[in-house]
């Protein structure tokens, strides 16, 4: 049988091609064929997934944008390459699906498969409805996709225990509850909360904290290489680049938002601007990628604080501009990235409680200029390695460089070990199972369920 996927390719062909040279034992991803509504046509019909403006050109490139265009002196000084794409945040379903073609281990026999992924762009389609108030619109498209799934002999194997999906947004989008199931009040869909779904693998940009089945995955950045060749070039360049101010803030206030650190970050930061030590960027719609990266590869370290929820894709901006990230909540990446960013947080960021800095304790120039240069450089050189496994390579390319193992590569092993484990809960051995909900966060990064002084900023 030879399966047609998104861009038409025949799956069978690169298994031939690609399984002669590689030990495909317990890696082997059977693709689901999905009907075109979950994916296709909602390309097709991209001009109506945002209301207030058009992003077919984002999505556009196999997901990756429309390239960057390095012309002018300033633009050379940030960027080295050609792979620089305009890439959009939620676009990591549609470079995920298209990174999937050239997965080295396809298989059209699920039976042989240890994983299934499904290609459904859950994203793309709540994006439509997110703002409407009518929740069965909104719930529509999750609901027939679980019913398609429920009734295919894949899933009956295993229960939906092998398989997974990208939900390309933060799972607050995919999360209103049963409570709210009727209400027109209530946040995005219930796709994540149906109970089918508990046993399915979801890869969102920000996981729940209290779901032990939903797992962080990085933020698409604008950087999208085709050689850990090009990796190691742009990594040799950021090494040397001068860093003339301590730390940097890209960012918007956000008033409405009664919790928010920003404002005092703001203001920390145009103090300290005053005598060169800080940058600030005012982020608007219209500040285009070499200007953040451009703000980020000028700073040794950058301030990451929550935004309109836990993450950003900023953080990941920064890390790929050698840039030390702040965090203020362990939520903002710790507890989400477990397969993508070393347990070691201290390793390579830097973390200021906001209780801290909103009683007024904490000056965050006094605290960054505290950490000696040796130190400052170690850790550096943390972020800079992390580079390759936050970056999505080109899924347009044709070269195949098996030693560059990218945010895909990451996120598709760190499935097959999860799915492998959840198997075992069927001959009752898997632990997770027991483990309460709302201390996942708790279980994913530390491994129990002792108290923790972060046990405060998830309400317990």
């Amino acid at each position: 049988m030879e399966y047609k996927g998104l861009f038409g390719f025949a799956v069978n062909n690169i298994i031939q091609s690609s399984a002669e040279h590689v030990n495909c034992t317990g890696k082997y991803i059977y693709v689901l064929d999905l009907p075109s509504k979950f994916n296709t046509d909602l390309l097709e019909n991209c001009s109506s997934i945002n209301p207030w403006k058009d992003i077919c050109a984002l999505l556009g490139n196999s997901g990756l944008g429309e390239k960057i265009r390095v012309t002018s002196k300033d633009d050379i000084k940030v960027f080295s390459g050609s792979n620089w794409y305009d890439t959009d945040q939620f676009s990591s379903e549609v470079i995920f699906h298209s990174r999937m073609k050239q997965y080295k281990c396809l298989t059209n026999d699920y039976s042989e498969a240890s994983a299934v992924f499904v290609p459904f762009y859950s994203g793309l389609d709540v994006g439509r409805y997110l703002w409407t108030t009518n929740a069965t619109l909104r719930d529509g498209t999750a609901k027939e996709l679980v019913e398609f799934l429920t009734q295919r002999p894949e899933w009956k194997r295993f229960g939906g225990r092998d398989h997974f999906l990208i939900a390309g947004r933060i799972t607050w989008d995919f999360s209103r509850t049963s409570e709210n199931l009727s209400t027109p009040d209530g946040w995005g869909n219930h796709l994540l909360d149906l109970p089918e779904m508990k046993n399915v693998t979801s890869l969102l940009l920000e996981a729940s904290p209290t779901s032990k089945s939903e797992i962080g995955i990085p933020y698409p950045t604008y950087f999208h290489p085709e050689t850990l060749t090009e990796v190691d070039s742009w990594q040799n360049q950021i090494r040397r680049k001068n860093r003339p101010y301590l730390f940097s803030f890209a960012g918007a206030p956000r008033p409405n938002i009664k919790e928010s650190i920003r404002n005092l970050l703001i203001d920390q930061c145009l103090a300290a601007a005053k005598h060169g030590v800080c940058n600030f960027l005012h982020m608007n719609p219209d500040v285009k990628p070499v200007t953040i990266m451009s703000v980020f590869q000028q700073s040794d370290f950058c301030l990451q604080p929550p935004g309109d929820s836990y993450t950003r894709k900023s953080t990941f901006d920064s890390i790929l501009a050698g840039c030390i990230p702040v965090f203020f909540h362990p939520g903002s990446a710790y507890v989400h990235y477990i397969w993508h960013l070393p347990k070691n947080y201290s390793s390579y960021s830097v973390f200021i409680p906001m209780n801290d800095l909103m009683s007024g304790n904490v000056s965050i120039e006094k605290t960054l200029s505290r950490i000696p240069k040796y130190r400052v450089k170690a850790m550096r050189e943390e972020v800079i390695k992390l580079i390759p496994r936050i970056v999505y390579a080109n899924p347009n390319s044709n070269v195949v460089d098996d030693s560059f193992e990218d945010a895909f590569e990451v996120a598709v092993q760190g499935v097959l070990n999860r799915v492998e484990r959840l198997k075992s809960e069927i001959n009752g051995s898997n632990y997770e199972s027991v483990i309460p909900n709302e201390l996942a966060w708790k279980y994913k990064f530390f491994g129990d369920l002792d108290n923790h002084d972060w046990d405060k900023y998830f309400g317990y």
